[in-house]
C-alpha cells in the first residue's frame, strides 16, 4: 500500500446492533485503506429486514460506532432494504467500498462498478488473542427473550375430546421471561422450545395471530397420530397481553378476544403469584383415568366465562371464586393431575390465598395462587407481557 492510499475515502455498512469485537477488528482492517466512514442500518430498516426490534435504537448505534477510533464518521443510513446504504454511499462518495466476506454480493459489486468505486472483501479475521466473532453467533448465545404462557382459566378445553362435549373459553396471559421457569411446568416449556427453533432470541414485531398459528402447525405434525399440543399454547406464548379463546371441537379456537388494558393487566399482576412445587415427574400420564362429560365439560367453561367477566371488572372476590371452580372441574375430569406431593403444597399454601390451581396440565409444576395481597416470600410474581414491549 502507498502513502497516497492513505487519504483515499472507504466506506462500509451494516446493523452494529450488538457491537462486538469482530466490528471493531473488521472497523480496523478496512481503516487501513483510507479515512473510513460507515453507515448504519436504521431501526425501520431492521425491523423490516429481520423482523424484530434492535438492541440499541440507531441513536445509541450512530454513537457508539462514531466513538470507534478507527471510524472517520458515521451516518444513519436512510434508504430501505439491503441496499438501505446508497443515499449515504453518494452522500460519502468513497473512493473502496469495503465488505466482509460472507456480507458480500454481485449486487454491491455491481453498485460500486457503476459508480467507479473499488469493491474489496475482507476474511473475518479477529485481532491476536481473541476469538473470532460473529452477531450471529452471539445472539445463539444470548438467553432467548421469548415469553412464558400461563393459563388462567378453561384448561383443557382446547382439546377438541374435551370440547366436543361442550364448547367454550380459555383463558391464557403472555408473560415475561423473568426466569428460567422449569421444564414440565406447566408453563408450555415444550411449545417454548419449539418457538426456539423458529426464533431463538425474540419474537419478531408481526401479526400474533399468525404467528400463533405459525408456532401451533411448525410443533404439530399433520400425521402425527399421537398427542396434539394445545393451541392454548401457542396463543399464550405469541400473543401478548390476556385473551380468551373459544373452541368448539376443532383444534384452533373459532374466536380470540385480547385485553390489553393497563389498568385490567396491572391489576391481575397484583393477584395472582406462582409458587414453584416440583417437575412432573417421567411416565407421569395426567390424562390416565379421564372422565369428561357434558355436565363436568360445562362446569369447566362456565367457570371461564365467570373468570373472564370477574378480571374485567376487576371483582377479586369473582375471580378468586370462578378461578378455584375452573381447577375443581379440571380434576374432576382429570384426577391424575393430583400427583403425589401435589396436596401437600396445596395445604401448605392456600390458608395464604383466596384460589389456587395448578398451571397446564398438572402433575406437578407450577401451582397459581389468588391472592388478596402478594406474599414477600416463596412465590414469584409474574410481569405480563405487554403488546408494545417487543
Amino acid at each position: 500500500m502507498n502513502q497516497s492510499d492513505k487519504r483515499k475515502k472507504v466506506f462500509v455498512s451494516g446493523c452494529y446492533d450488538m457491537l462486538h469485537s469482530g466490528h471493531v477488528a473488521f472497523f480496523k482492517e478496512a481503516s487501513r485503506y483510507g479515512d473510513l466512514y460507515v453507515g448504519i442500518g436504521s431501526d425501520k430498516t431492521i425491523a423490516e429486514l429481520k423482523h424484530r426490534k434492535t438492541v440499541y435504537s440507531e441513536k445509541e448505534r450512530l454513537y457508539m460506532v462514531k466513538a470507534i477510533r478507527y471510524v472517520t464518521d458515521a451516518f444513519i443510513n436512510r434508504g430501505s432494504g439491503m441496499l438501505d446504504f446508497i443515499d449515504t454511499l453518494d452522500r460519502v462518495k468513497p473512493d473502496i467500498f469495503v465488505v466482509n466476506s460472507d456480507g458480500g454480493s454481485e449486487l454491491k459489486r455491481n453498485l460500486c462498478l457503476g459508480r467507479g468505486i473499488e469493491y474489496i472483501e475482507l476474511e473475518r479475521t479477529p485481532d491476536a488473542g481473541l476469538e473470532a466473532r460473529s452477531t450471529t453467533s452471539l445472539r445463539k448465545g444470548v438467553k432467548s427473550h421469548l415469553p412464558y404462557r400461563v393459563d388462567i382459566a378453561g384448561t383443557w378445553i382446547d382439546q377438541p375430546y374435551v370440547s366436543e362435549h361442550g364448547s367454550g373459553w380459555a383463558l391464557t396471559a403472555s408473560i415475561e421471561p423473568t426466569e428460567e421457569f422449569m421444564e414440565r411446568g406447566g408453563m408450555s416449556t415444550s411449545t417454548r422450545n419449539a418457538a426456539r427453533k423458529i426464533w431463538p432470541y425474540e419474537l419478531p414485531n408481526y401479526n400474533e395471530e399468525m404467528m400463533a398459528r405459525l408456532l401451533f402447525c411448525f410443533e404439530n405434525d399433520p400425521e402425527n397420530e399421537g398427542h396434539i399440543s394445545g393451541a392454548q399454547d401457542a396463543i399464550g406464548i405469541c400473543m401478548s397481553g390476556l385473551n380468551r379463546h373459544y373452541y368448539d371441537g376443532h383444534y384452533w379456537p373459532v374466536k380470540i378476544e385480547s385485553c390489553h388494558d393497563e389498568a385490567i393487566l396491572d391489576w391481575l399482576e397484583n393477584h395472582i403469584c406462582l409458587v414453584p412445587m416440583f417437575p412432573r415427574r417421567p411416565g407421569c400420564s395426567v390424562v390416565e383415568g379421564k372422565d369428561i362429560t357434558p355436565e363436568k365439560v360445562s362446569r369447566l367453561t362456565e367457570a371461564a366465562e365467570r373468570c373472564w367477566h370477574a378480571i374485567m371488572a376487576r371483582d377479586l372476590g369473582g375471580f378468586a371464586e370462578a378461578f378455584r371452580d375452573s381447577f375443581n372441574a379440571q380434576i374432576a375430569m382429570f384426577p391424575a393431575m393430583m400427583q403425589p406431593g401435589v396436596q401437600e403444597y396445596i395445604d401448605r399454601w392456600s390458608p395464604k390465598a383466596l384460589a389456587w390451581k395448578m398451571l397446564g396440565a398438572g402433575g406437578g409444576g407450577y401451582l397459581a395462587l389468588v391472592t388478596d395481597r402478594i406474599p414477600d416470600n416463596g412465590v414469584i410474581r409474574i410481569k405480563i407481557r405487554r403488546k408494545d414491549s417487543f
